[in-house]
Order: structure tokens, then sequence, then C-alpha cells
């Protein structure tokens, strides 16, 4: 019989090589029981074991489960043991969506200085914003999203809200706060209904495509709870 490393069989040392995780972290997904029962693992000795080619992409999916989605190991032994590939697929997905986003992103940016001619915007105003992290510029200036914001603020103190008032760039936390479970729970529902159910790039533009439509349900739905808010309102005051 040929040797097991002529069969595909690799030794520890190559699977840490080929999976970029260590030895000591593989042992421990083993010891986990991360990558099966152990059925799959050749052993010639005591001290020496040959591992299946395909624990290679399993290792590296555990990996980004970990780092990338935080999830426990308890979870991912699950996830692991049910639907390797469809969480395989939700990672890609994501990949996929976020190498998008960072392209529209960088394509769309404003400076600053363009930023400061165009929009009534202070500069400290500004400045709180991104501290806060409400704007996220880089070196090249503001994404899309940042100069939609700063148009939106830019016609709110237009319109009349100021400081002198009460209204301030702290009022923008209560939306962000608001929104920030909400886009949580939206992703993973996006995630759990289209991995394994259609192919990665057909997933990709039913999410894109769903932004604007999205931006405007919401807005449509704030302005209908806002006028029943307001209705509700005059008749406990009156």
């Amino acid at each position: 019989m040929a040797p097991d490393s002529e069969n595909g069989m690799l030794k520890m040392s190559e699977l840490a090589e080929r999976s970029g995780v260590s030895t000591g972290t593989i042992k421990h997904y083993l010891r986990e029981g991360l990558l099966g029962d152990g059925e799959a693992i050749r052993r010639t000795s005591r001290n020496m074991a040959y591992y299946p080619p395909e624990f290679v992409d399993r290792i590296r999916l555990i990996k980004r489960l970990q780092e990338d989605r935080f999830m426990p190991l308890r979870l991912i032994r699950e996830v692991v043991a049910q639907e390797p590939e469809r969480a395989a697929r939700m990672l890609e997905i994501e990949d996929r969506i976020l190498e998008r986003a960072i392209e529209a992103s960088d394509a769309g940016r404003v400076s600053r200085a363009r930023v400061r001619e165009t929009y009534d915007v202070p500069a400290n105003v500004l400045a709180r914003l991104e501290e806060l992290g409400i704007l996220t510029p880089n070196a090249r200036g503001y994404d899309a999203d940042d100069i939609q914001i700063i148009e939106a603020i830019s016609r709110f103190r237009a319109g009349g809200y100021e400081e002198t008032i009460g209204f301030t760039v702290y009022d923008t936390l209560r939306y962000r706060d608001a929104l920030q479970p909400l886009v949580e729970e939206e992703v993973a529902v996006l995630l759990d209904r289209l991995a394994g159910k259609v192919e990665v790039d057909r997933a990709v533009e039913i999410i894109s495509s769903g932004s604007q439509p999205l931006r405007e349900l919401i807005g449509a739905m704030h302005s209908k709870l806002l006028l029943a808010a307001l209705r509700r309102q005059r008749g406990v005051s009156g």
C-alpha cells in the first residue's frame, strides 16, 4: 500500500500549512469535536496520524465563523456538522456584498473641501459627527452615505433644527441606536433565506436591488408612525 501522504492524506504540519491555522488550534478543534468523530483520520502510530484534505476547508470555515461571525465553538460544532456548505455560502455572500459596497463607496467619495463648499454645515458639527462615528470619511473624503447624512443635517438646520432650541448632533445617536439591532436582524434574515437557496451572484443582486426600496419603505413607515404618534398625543392632551 502506498504511504498515506501519497493517497492525498495530510500530516498535521501539512494541514496547518494549507489551512493557515496553527497545529495547536487544529488540535483544539479536534478535541472539541469540530472535525468529526475521528473516523476520517488514519492513525499509523501513537504519535503519527494523517488527515483527509477536506479538513483544510473545514478548518478555514471554523476559523472564519469564529473570527468573522464571533460564533462560540458549541454553535460552530452544530453548524459544520449539519450544514457546512450553507455556512460557507453565507460567508461568501457576505464577502461579495462587502466587496461591492467598498467599491461603490470608494468610487463616489467627495472631498472635505467640496463638502464645506457645498453644504451649510459648520466644521465643528462635521467633526463631532465623525467623533460619534456617524460620519466615517477617509483620506479621500466622504462616501455616498456620509453625503446623504450631511445633506439631511444641512436641511434640518435650514428648517430650524438648531442648537439654540436643543437640537444637536447627539440626536443622530437615537436613530443609530434604534437602527442597529434592526439592521443586524435584517442581515441575519437575508443570509438565512438566501444561503443555499440561490446562487451567490443572484443573492448579491437581490440584496443590492433592495437597498433603495428599503430606504423608501423605512421613510414611509417613519412618516406614518410619526403622524400616528402626533394624533395620539393630541388625543391625550385634548
